[in-house]
């Protein structure tokens, strides 16, 4: 059944639109209720507008802490108009109908955001707001609730083809709006607490998130998708290409947690499917993405660039020679921006990330979630232990370390072979270790690799020789592997047998 608006009760904190809402509910002799600000505020636009305390009989309070909690106000969303019990309270109490709510929320999660200030914080979470959002929510029956600019455009449509008045369906479709709205609001604030209090798994979660865009389909054609963030989502800019699809979107933020391990400015990493290709750090962008390519140039075609640095023309000239879906950077220059657009399809995003160390990893269970923190340790020489008779040089350790970061970021099982900070063979996802290790060998071989200085990384202990065997067999050099096999002292062995280095992580990185 429609409803017509007679009265409406406006109480924002982004007035950047009211100036759209206001002509119309002008045309439909709506009468305006506000307060504070917002008053001022429609005043000054030579609205006609009366101020709650006025229509309430009762002043703001407490610095404004309580200006709509007021039963006037909220017996006056809340009652339902065919309810003649609710009628004959509410003209005993002398209250008149509330039809229309226009409220948003005081910034709370900008303030977040912007301070550390915990008193500035406290006082942007809302309470009048929300307590007006929800009382309007529940009395969809009867009344509108707008929680965000966006729908004014809805409202005045609707408003001007039902000539003043709104549908059950409109009010309805709203109402479901103004409860994510408020479940989004509380969790933020919920999420905060949680941080302050350093309570990182506490009894109860809300994973809340805003919604980007809706995908063309998720993993495959037949199944749904979407993207949404759980932050003000700014990290990714599309500069040229098509919309980005629920595969680019897992292989970019894999590909941006691996980018952020590396040295800035001189990283570069080659994804497909959701494992990398290729990864190099070197100073000299062009050589740093020739290396990351040529690690396996067949898996690279149809793939996602990652690059930590600003990427020049040099650069852009050599990628466009090749087939990707995305290239990532966090910039480009003129020239490299030109000839990379020549490519229409070429998806080009400039990243903003700025990566958070205790972000919290959720993942889904059918209807059950796990929750675990970032592997995001920061290697140095603390981490290892050289347990063979030969040592490591600078180069050799490094190289070591280097291809133990990129191994904890692959699939596990996995094995990653590198040649001066530059992967040239990677195994992943296998169930058996022994399999990963052909794999990445079998990479260095099809593709000629240099083996000189070959390393190897496994991201757990081989829990027999066989593996290091093989490996040692196939040029490599030396082995990091993370200690905690009954057969340590076996493999220990072997490597003093046969001058290979041997270094121990006193930390395991699997990846499922």
């Amino acid at each position: 059944m429609n409803k017509k608006i007679t009265r409406a009760l406006i109480s924002v904190s982004d007035k950047s639109e009211l100036n759209k809402i206001l002509p119309t509910l002008r045309k439909f002799k709506v009468e305006i209720l506000s307060s504070g600000g917002t008053y001022k505020y429609i005043r000054k636009l030579k609205f006609k507008c009366t101020e709650i305390s006025d229509f309430t009989g009762s002043q703001e309070i407490l610095d404004g802490r309580v200006k709509t909690l007021h039963p006037k106000i909220h017996s006056g969303i809340l009652f339902k108009r065919d309810n003649k019990k609710h009628l004959n309270q509410i003209k005993k109490q002398n209250f008149k109908n509330i039809d229309l709510v226009i409220v948003n929320f005081y910034p709370f999660e900008k303030t977040v955001l912007d301070t550390k200030n915990e008193n500035k914080v406290i006082e942007n979470i809302d309470i009048g707001g929300p307590a007006l959002v929800r009382s309007a929510a529940k009395n969809f029956g009867d009344v509108v609730v707008i929680t965000s600019n966006c729908q004014f455009e809805d409202l005045i449509h609707e408003m001007n083809i039902n000539k003043g008045t709104t549908s059950f369906k409109f009010r309805k479709k709203l109402s479901q709006e103004a409860f994510n709205e408020t479940a989004y609001y509380d969790s933020n604030i919920s999420k905060y607490f949680d941080k302050i209090n350093d309570n990182k798994f506490p009894k109860k979660i809300t994973i809340n998130g805003t919604l980007v865009n809706k995908l063309r389909y998720g993993e495959n054609p037949h199944q749904l998708g979407a993207f949404y963030s759980r932050g003000n989502f700014n990290e990714l800019e599309k500069l040229n290409g098509k919309e980005l699809s629920y595969n680019n979107y897992n292989d970019i933020y894999y590909g941006l947690d691996i980018v952020n391990s590396l040295p800035k400015g001189i990283g570069t990493i080659i994804i497909k499917h959701a494992n990398p290709s290729g990864v190099s750090i070197n100073k000299k962008q062009l050589f740093s993405f020739k290396q990351a390519f040529n690690c396996d140039p067949i898996s690279a075609f149809g793939g996602v660039i990652i690059c930590n640095y600003k990427i020049n023309y040099e650069t852009a000239k050599e990628i466009n020679k090749k087939f990707f879906e995305v290239v990532v950077a966090k910039d480009f220059n003129h020239k490299a921006l030109s000839i990379l657009k020549k490519k229409k399809n070429l998806r080009i995003i400039k990243s903003n990330q700025k990566y958070d160390p205790n972000e919290i990893i959720v993942k889904s269970l059918s209807k059950n979630l796990i929750l675990q923190n970032s592997d995001n340790q920061n290697f140095n020489l603390k981490n290892f232990k050289v347990v063979s008779k030969k040592k490591p040089n600078k180069r050799m350790i490094n190289d070591l370390i280097f291809a133990f970061n990129i191994c904890r970021f692959v699939k596990s099982n996995a094995i990653v072979l590198t040649n001066d900070c530059s992967t040239v063979g990677i195994g992943s996802g296998q169930p058996s270790r022994l399999d990963s290790c052909e794999i990445a060998v079998n990479k260095v071989r099809k593709f000629n690799h240099n083996t000189e200085n070959l390393v190897a990384a496994s991201d757990a202990f081989f829990p027999f020789v066989d593996g290091i065997e093989l490996l040692v067999q196939s040029g490599v050099k030396a082995i990091i592997q993370p200690y905690g096999s009954i057969r340590d002292k076996e493999v220990i062995k072997f490597a003093n047998n046969t001058n290979t280095v041997l270094v121990f992580s006193k930390t395991r990185h699997f990846r499922h």
